[in-house]
C-alpha cells in the first residue's frame, strides 16, 4: 500500500468534523487505497468530547486508519501535515457585528497559518471552511509565507452544491446531469450564482439550464435568494448550522483536489485572485469556476459575461476587499 498521508482537521469535536472524519477515514476522499494519519484539534475544553470521537474512529475499525492523533497544541497537530482542512473558527453569536467577528478569527487564523509556515510540509492543501472563510483563507495564507498562495483554498462548494442540487429539482432530473454552475465570489450573501454556462442534460440531450427552465424571472432572482440564503435557511430550521450538507461538500473539494475535474466540467473553489481574470482585484480569496489536473488548479478564463452577472460578481468583490482591509488592519495591529 501507498505510505499514509496526514490529514489535519480542526474543530474536529463539531459538528461537520463529526461527518467529515468519516467520510474521509472510509476512503472517499483520497482514495480506497491511501492510509491515513488523522490528526485532530481543538481547543482545550472541548478536548474530553473529542476523546468520545476518536474512540468512535476505533470503533468503526476502519482499515485505512493507521493512526489517529488528537491534541489541542498546534506545534503538535500542524506537524508534517500533507493536509489542513481547517474547520474551527470563532462562530458569529448574537449582537456581533462582522467587524467583531472578523477581529475573533484573524487571532485564530494568523496563529494557524504561522502553525502551517512553521511546522507542515510545504506542499500541503489547505482548505480553509470556517466563517467568513474568504477572509479567513486570505489570514492563512498571509501568516504562511513559505507555503504557496495557490495551495490555500476556501469552501465554496457547498454553494456550488447547493445550486445544481436546486437547478436539478427544478429539471426533475438527477443532480450529476446538472454541470458547470458558477458560485463567484464571497462565501455569503452576496454570492453570485451563475447558471449562464451551465448544462443539464435532459432526456439523454445535454442543453443550456436557460433554455430547459426558460423562466428567467425565477432564475434572476428567487434562484440567486435560495442560494444566497441556504445557510440561513438550514440554520432557521435546524436551529443549528449546516453540518452533513458542508462535510459532504469538503469531502468533493478535496477528492478533486486529489484526483482532478472530470473532463469538460468545473468546479467553483474560493481561490487567490492574480488581479488579471474576470476584473478581480489582485489578492483576494474569490471564488472562481476552476478545473484540476494532478492537484493543480487553473481557473477557467475567458467565459463571456454579461452586464447582470457583472454587476453581481463586482457586488460581491466589494464585500470581500471592505473585508479583506479590516482585516489587514487587525493582522498588523495583533
Amino acid at each position: 500500500m501507498a505510505e499514509p498521508i496526514k490529514v489535519l482537521v480542526t474543530g474536529a469535536a463539531g459538528q461537520i468534523a463529526y461527518s467529515l472524519i468519516f467520510n474521509i477515514a472510509k476512503g472517499d476522499v483520497f482514495g480506497k487505497d491511501q492510509p491515513l494519519i488523522l490528526v485532530l484539534l481543538d481547543i482545550t475544553p472541548m478536548m474530553s468530547v473529542l476523546s468520545g470521537v476518536v474512540m468512535e474512529i476505533q470503533d468503526c475499525a476502519h482499515p485505512l486508519v493507521k493512526e489517529v492523533i488528537s491534541t489541542d497544541k498546534e506545534e503538535e497537530a500542524f506537524q508534517s501535515i500533507d493536509v489542513a482542512i481547517l474547520v474551527g473558527s470563532m462562530p458569529r453569536r448574537e449582537g456581533m457585528e462582522r467587524k467583531d467577528l472578523l477581529k475573533a478569527n484573524v487571532k485564530i487564523f494568523k496563529s494557524q497559518g504561522a502553525a502551517l509556515d512553521k511546522f507542515a510540509k510545504k506542499s500541503v492543501k489547505v482548505l480553509v471552511v470556517g466563517n467568513p472563510a474568504n477572509t479567513n483563507c486570505l489570514i492563512a495564507l498571509k501568516s504562511a509565507p513559505s507555503i504557496p498562495k495557490e495551495n490555500f483554498f476556501c469552501l465554496t462548494r457547498l454553494d456550488h452544491n447547493r445550486a445544481r442540487a436546486q437547478l436539478a429539482c427544478r429539471l426533475d432530473v438527477p443532480p450529476n446531469d446538472v454541470k458547470n454552475v458558477i458560485i463567484w465570489g464571497n462565501h455569503s450573501s452576496t454570492q453570485y450564482p451563475d447558471v449562464h454556462h451551465a448544462t443539464a442534460t435532459i432526456q439523454g440531450k445535454e442543453m443550456s439550464v436557460i433554455d430547459a427552465i426558460k423562466d428567467d424571472n425565477w432564475l434572476k432572482n428567487d434562484f440567486i435568494k435560495i442560494i444566497q440564503q441556504r445557510g440561513a435557511a438550514v440554520i432557521q430550521a435546524r436551529k443549528l448550522s449546516s453540518a452533513m450538507s458542508a462535510a459532504k461538500a469538503i469531502s468533493d473539494h478535496m477528492k478533486d483536489i486529489w484526483f482532478g475535474t472530470p473532463e469538460g466540467e468545473w468546479v467553483s473553489m474560493g481561490v487567490i485572485s492574480d488581479g488579471n481574470t474576470y476584473g478581480i482585484p489582485e489578492g483576494l480569496i474569490y471564488s472562481f469556476p476552476v478545473k484540476i489536473k494532478n492537484k493543480t488548479w487553473s481557473i477557467v478564463n475567458c467565459l463571456p459575461i454579461n452586464d447582470f452577472a457583472c454587476e453581481k460578481m463586482k457586488t460581491t468583490a466589494d464585500e470581500l476587499v471592505s473585508e479583506r482591509d479590516t482585516a489587514i488592519e487587525f493582522l498588523t495591529s495583533a
